[in-house]
């Protein structure tokens, strides 16, 4: 039951520990032996194919290189989100675009302002961008202070950071420009989208156009991390199809029967298929870049001597001032005071997906600048200015944690009424259930008035299920305001008594016995040929000859299938699959998670009425 986005929090939460240890590591390192940190980095190393070759610092490897990487990472994440996420409603792309942009805008006029009229005006680059990896971290450590949708607020808000930080880099910080080199970086682009065009799925194909494209950019003076972010943001993202997981299924079933080499590739080849690109790239990559390449980028360039003459003239350069100020200060307010006037100005007809105390302490993780803050100052300083940027962006790491800390501290103080209000809002929230609850047609466990409404999709003869039905139970005894309803969804292919194990209960349901049934057929998954249906029919007092005609007849087929319909529409092909109040449920099904999702969905429920 896990996502690509659940595993794309915890791989970037987990990664910021080793992201801050590799910072530290560099301090430590460049304090002990300046020379030798400062020397390492420096080293060239060449690469060479025939008479072609390029000779890089090894500093610039990992920054140019590997953390094209990084930016593929994002990017895939990005067009994830905008495919399947919270952002494929369009219209909900506007607002954190322009939150994104402003808490842009707004830091480079504070630093600017510090800076007005020195050469360290400059560096304003520095003072744009949030890092990801340490502003997701810092959501993981706040754990329940905060509501669940702020962190795609805050990913989306990332990401338009990145997208217009690899463009001022682009512009603003790449120094002789080869229109030459430029133009063929941009005619292997214009190839890259006519093979996507074509439907070429091959790797391969993408990974040496990719490589030509990052060569071409180098050799032109553009910084080539650039075509990491939209080799990302090209790449589909769509859910599983049941006719793909079918067809998978059915592949391994022939290679059950005759194991053979070239059977074998078949299988491996429609598993993968069964995914989409964007998931498998993710799968490949994630955890190399968050726990190899950035942390090693963060060793190559957070190296700073610090001694108390250097800090002392730090805090009173205008270079670390407002890199400290335009994060601390300006994120929050650029953010924050975007959303605000947004809503505003549409009516409220845009709204943030959580409450403006949450919008706040967002703006204020979004103040955490690491990754491109290092990367443009590389760029755009040397020196004692680049010893004083580093202490702002990493003073500006430890005080955005501090004031965020403080404002969610503030929140959980509040009344309980105002606390709601403030982490969750009033926005509409994205439905995924697409064919609703009706009370006339589906089982409902519970009382039928209940604010909260939780849909399984369940096959009878799925093991899962039945793990997941006695912590359903204790949902509802637990909860005496929810009510459960059960679809339909046998999965034919790999359970072959389910369809008729479901057919048996809306045959024991024509005689308003549908909930016993339910209960004995998940009880005994093991057993369900029809004479264990018969005998369960005499078990609960039903009129069994009645019951065997129907069963017969396939009365209860059509009810079955239009369930099956109703989970295709709602892009569920396995089972279990829950929704709670319209929303489906990602993550685990335990007791800690279902109940989690059940009271997030009562208090918002609460608030609507």
């Amino acid at each position: 039951m896990r996502t690509p986005l659940r595993d794309f929090l915890r791989t970037e939460t987990g990664s910021a520990a080793v992201l801050l240890a590799a910072a530290l590591a560099a301090v430590i390192w460049a304090n002990a032996g300046p020379w030798s940190y400062e020397s390492f980095w420096r080293m060239h190393l060449s690469v060479r194919l025939g008479s072609y070759g390029m000779s890089l610092e090894l500093r610039d490897w990992v920054n140019s290189g590997l953390m094209t990487l990084f930016f593929l990472v994002i990017g895939l994440e990005a067009r994830r989100e905008f495919d399947m996420g919270e952002l494929r409603e369009r219209r909900r792309v506007a607002l954190p675009l322009l939150a994104g942009i402003s808490g842009m805008l707004v830091p480079v006029a504070i630093y600017l302002a510090f800076n007005a009229g020195q050469s360290s005006a400059h560096g304003w680059g520095v003072a744009m961008s949030t890092d990801t990896a340490f502003a997701l971290g810092m959501l993981a450590l706040l754990g329940d202070r905060l509501p669940g949708g702020l962190r795609t607020f805050i990913l989306t808000v990332t990401v338009v950071d990145d997208f217009v930080a690899l463009g001022v880099i682009a512009v603003a910080y790449s120094s002789d420009i080869s229109v030459a080199a430029l133009v063929t970086a941009g005619g292997i682009f214009v190839v890259i989208l006519l093979v996507r065009a074509a439907g070429v799925r091959r790797g391969a194909v993408y990974a040496v156009l990719a490589v030509a494209a990052w060569v071409a950019l180098l050799e032109s003076g553009v910084d080539p991390i650039v075509i990491g972010l939209a080799m990302g943001l090209l790449t589909y993202a769509y859910p599983a199809t049941r006719s793909d997981l079918e067809r998978a299924s059915s592949l391994f079933q022939l290679f059950r029967e005759q194991p053979t080499p070239e059977l074998e590739r078949s299988v491996r080849l429609g598993l993968a298929s069964a995914l989409s690109p964007n998931e498998r790239l993710q799968r490949m990559y994630h955890p190399v870049t968050s726990y190899v390449i950035v942390p090693l980028f963060a060793l190559a360039n957070a190296g700073i001597v610090i001694s108390g003459s250097e800090l002392a003239r730090a805090f009173t350069s205008p270079i670390t001032l407002g890199i400290l100020f335009g994060y601390l200060l300006g994120k929050p307010v650029g953010i924050l005071g975007a959303s605000l006037l947004t809503t505003c100005l549409s009516r409220g007809r845009l709204r943030p997906p959580v409450g403006w105390g949450a919008i706040a302490a967002g703006g204020t993780i979004a103040g955490v600048g690491f990754t491109v803050s290092l990367l443009i100052a590389t760029l755009a300083f040397d020196g004692d200015q680049l010893a004083d940027a580093k202490v702002g962006i990493l003073s500006a790491v430890v005080a955005s944690f501090a004031v965020t800390w403080a404002v969610t501290w503030v929140i959980g103080i509040l009344p309980q009424d105002l606390r709601i209000r403030g982490l969750l809002g009033k926005a509409e929230s994205i439905v995924d259930l697409a064919v609703p609850v009706d009370l006339d047609r589906d089982h409902v466990r519970g009382p039928v008035d209940a604010p909260v409404t939780v849909v399984e999709y369940g096959d009878f003869e799925c093991p899962y299920c039945g793990q997941a039905e006695p912590v359903v139970r204790e949902l509802l005894a637990d909860f005496g305001d929810v009510r459960y309803v059960w679809r339909h969804l046998p999965l034919n292919d790999v359970h072959p008594h389910a369809q008729l194990a479901a057919e048996a209960a809306e045959a024991a349901g024509e005689q308003g016995r549908y909930w016993e049934m339910h209960d004995l057929l998940l009880e005994h998954q093991g057993a369900l040929d029809a004479a264990d249906l018969l005998r369960y029919a005499e078990d609960i007092g039903l009129d069994t000859d009645r019951f065997h005609r129907d069963l017969r007849a396939h009365v209860g087929a059509a009810h079955v299938a239009e369930d099956v319909e109703s989970a295709d529409l709602s892009g569920v092909s396995g089972t279990p699959t829950f929704f709670v109040n319209g929303r489906r449920h990602y993550g685990a099904y335990d007791i800690a998670s279902l109940s989690a999702a059940v009271r997030a969905a009562r208090d918002r429920a609460a608030m609507v009425s």
